[in-house]
């Protein structure tokens, strides 16, 4: 059975060039699980926020998001249900290959803070080896559905597992399905140095709403990171 503990990284930062620094060629940022059981946000200063979505892959909407961050270049975080990502690889695979991270949220998306420590550690491990099987490539941060998780879980998870759980410091409710714009407008105006910002790829409104949104954050100075290089400038700048 495949360890679900990220092989030697745990708390690790990744060899990398330094921020703005002056080798030739676009160098690859850090990236770190850090040394906290639990993050929101991060403490930086720098312009850097992380974008994420739930509880896909999605056979239309996802492929749709995929082409809308790539003509931007941008990279996101996707925290993906094992039952989707086994019926989606293709998906998966995408994913990955187009340089975004993939985030474990569980097989079932049930309410972890509700189950026991055995099922806990069962809805994770099947779910990242479900991912490795998908793409070759381990999760190294969770998020619990519903943010529904307590203190005691995030320090085991974070012990045996090696998972930081991961949180949000905005969340649009784009779930209740709000409208395009609202969607859009609670997204930009909540982006701030560090943050985490939290969508689901399985609505087709908010895919609606992401080349507006990416667009203003953009266009704001921020740039989007993955979850561990955002973690990675943790009390930075």
């Amino acid at each position: 059975m495949t360890s679900c503990t990220p092989g030697g990284n745990k708390g690790k930062t990744a060899e990398a060039a330094p921020i703005g620094g002056d080798t030739a060629g676009p160098q690859p940022l850090p990236t770190s699980v850090g040394t906290k059981d639990s993050y929101s946000r991060v403490a930086t200063s720098l312009p850097f926020i992380a974008l994420t979505f739930d509880d896909g892959p999605h056979p239309q909407n996802t492929p749709r998001l995929l082409d809308i961050l790539k003509q931007r270049n941008v990279k996101a975080t996707f925290y993906v249900v094992a039952t989707n990502a086994k019926r989606y690889p293709e998906i998966m695979r995408r994913i990955v290959a187009e340089g975004h991270e993939i985030g474990n949220h569980t097989v079932t998306h049930g309410n972890l803070a509700k189950m026991s420590e055995a099922g806990v550690r069962q809805e994770l491990t099947a779910a990242h080896e479900a991912i490795v099987a998908a793409t070759g490539v381990a999760p190294r941060t969770m998020r619990p559905p519903y943010g529904a998780i307590t203190t005691a879980q995030k320090a085991w998870i974070r012990r045996d597992l090696g998972y930081p759980t991961i949180m949000w410091s905005v969340d649009p409710e784009d779930w209740k399905k709000p409208g395009v714009s609202t969607v859009t407008s609670r997204l930009v105006s909540g982006a701030s140095p560090g943050g985490i910002l939290l969508v689901h790829d399985i609505h087709s409104p908010t895919i609606d709403a992401m080349p507006g949104t990416i667009d203003q954050i953009l266009g704001r100075g921020f740039q989007f990171v993955t979850v561990t290089q955002l973690i990675a400038m943790d009390g930075k700048g």
